[in-house]
């Protein structure tokens, strides 16, 4: 039987893999829009919002050693 810890511990590590995934695919999108000339789209800027608010909870779970 899996106890609530471990449960708490399993979504964690989910959400941690899926922020830093997308994290990656916002900063690959922005460098080949970058590439393409087109950093004042609305696209860019959208995906700059989003690689800021996961840079943001990427840096919360290393404050709190929650991170490597």
């Amino acid at each position: 039987m899996i106890s609530d810890h471990e449960k708490r511990l399993e979504a964690f590590e989910k959400m941690l893999l899926s922020v830093k995934e997308q994290y990656e695919t916002a900063d690959a999108k922005m460098k080949q829009l970058k590439g393409e000339g087109k950093e004042k789209t609305a696209t860019y800027r959208q995906l700059m919002g989003n690689k800021l608010q996961y840079q943001n909870i990427l840096s919360l779970y290393k404050l709190y050693d929650l991170l490597d």
